[in-house]
C-alpha cells in the first residue's frame, strides 16, 4: 500500500474514533455519576484489552502478531499498563466533578504538551513556536479555570483533575510510539488495556466494597459500548497511527474530540455550550496549529513563483 493511501487511511480511521470517543467520554460521563470511577474505567480496560486479545489470537483481522519478549513484556507493565491505568483514574473522576466537553477539551491540548517533551528549549525558531503554542494552549486552560477560581462553588477540582488528564494521556501516547516500534498497534492496545484493567482491580473491588454497585440496562449497554468501540476499536486504531506518525501528529486529532464530546453531551447530557468552552477552544485550537505547522516551509512554497 502506498504511504499516500496509508496516511488517508489513517486519518479516515482516526476521525472515526474521535467521533467514537466523544460517544465514549458523554457514556462514562453518565455513568461514574452512579458506578465508582476506578471500577468503570478498570473493568473496561480489562474487558477490551482481553476481547483485543482474543481477535488477535484466533483471527487474522488486524494482522500477525510479534512474540514478546521478557523486556517488552516489562515494559507493558511499567510504560503502558501503568500509566493508562493512572490516566483513567484521573479521567474518570474528572468526569465526576466538571462537563464532559471540558475534560475532552484538556486532552485537545495534548498535542502542545507532546511537542513540549519531544524536543528540549535551544535558541531557535522551533523553540519559539512550540513555547508560543503552549502559551496559547494555557491561555485556553486559564480560560476554562476561571469560572470555577471566581466561584467558592466552582468545578476547580474538576477543571484541575481534567488537565491532569490531559498531561497524562500524552504521555501515555508517548510510551505507546515507543512500544510501537515492537508491536502492532493492534498489539499495543490490547495489552496495555489489559494490563491496566488488572492493574485497577484491587482498587476497584475496594470501590465496590465500599460504594456498592448498581445494575441498570442502561448503564451495563453504556459500558459495552464504551468498552466495544471506545476501546477495542478506537484505541486499535490510535496505536495503530502512533506506529506511522509522530506523536505530536497524532494527538493533533484530539482537538477533534472537544467537538465530538460536546454535541453527545449536549444531546444526551443536555449539557450548556458555554461562551468559555468556545473561546478555551479557539485559543488551544491555535495553539496546535502553531505548534504543528511548518511555517518555513509554507513559506518557502509561497515564496516560489509559479512557471
Amino acid at each position: 500500500m502506498s504511504p499516500k493511501r496509508t496516511n488517508a487511511l489513517l486519518a479516515v480511521g482516526l476521525v472515526l474514533a474521535v467521533f467514537l470517543w466523544g460517544g465514549n467520554n458523554t457514556g462514562t460521563k453518565l455513568m461514574v455519576a452512579t458506578w465508582p470511577p476506578i471500577w468503570t474505567g478498570g473493568s473496561r480496560f480489562l474487558c477490551a484489552g482481553l476481547i483485543l486479545l482474543g481477535v488477535l489470537r484466533w483471527t487474522n483481522w488486524l494482522g500477525p502478531q510479534a512474540q514478546l519478549s521478557r523486556q517488552i513484556k516489562g515494559q507493558l507493565w511499567a510504560r503502558g499498563g501503568l500509566n493508562l491505568a493512572l490516566y483513567i483514574i484521573v479521567f474518570n473522576s474528572a468526569l465526576r466533578f466538571t462537563s464532559a466537553s471540558h475534560v475532552a477539551l484538556y486532552l485537545g491540548a495534548s498535542p502542545v504538551w507532546a511537542l513540549l517533551w519531544e524536543r528540549p528549549p535551544a535558541r531557535s525558531w522551533h523553540t519559539a513556536q512550540r513555547y508560543g503554542a503552549a502559551a496559547l494552549a494555557l491561555a485556553g486552560v486559564f480560560i476554562l479555570f476561571w469560572p470555577s477560581l471566581r466561584t467558592a462553588s466552582g468545578s476547580w477540582l474538576g477543571e484541575s483533575l481534567g488537565l491532569a488528564a490531559g498531561v497524562l494521556w500524552t504521555n501515555y501516547g508517548r510510551q505507546c510510539r515507543a512500544l510501537g516500534a515492537h508491536l502492532s498497534g493492534a498489539q499495543t492496545s490490547a495489552h496495555t488495556m489489559w494490563r491496566a484493567g488488572l492493574l485497577l482491580l484491587p482498587l476497584a473491588a475496594v470501590e465496590v466494597w465500599k460504594r456498592g454497585l448498581v445494575w441498570r440496562g442502561d448503564l451495563v449497554l453504556i459500558q459495552a459500548y464504551c468498552i466495544i468501540a471506545g476501546g477495542v476499536f478506537a484505541f486499535a486504531v490510535w496505536n495503530q497511527a502512533l506506529r506511522h506518525w509522530p506523536t505530536s501528529q497524532v494527538l493533533l486529532f484530539n482537538n477533534l474530540i472537544p467537538l465530538s464530546t460536546m454535541c453527545w453531551a449536549h444531546a444526551w447530557l443536555h449539557e450548556p455550550i458555554t461562551p468559555t468552552f468556545w473561546l478555551a477552544m479557539l485559543l488551544i485550537v491555535a495553539g496546535v496549529l502553531l505548534g504543528q505547522t511548518n511555517w518555513q516551509k509554507l513559506i518557502a512554497l509561497r515564496a516560489v513563483p509559479p512557471e
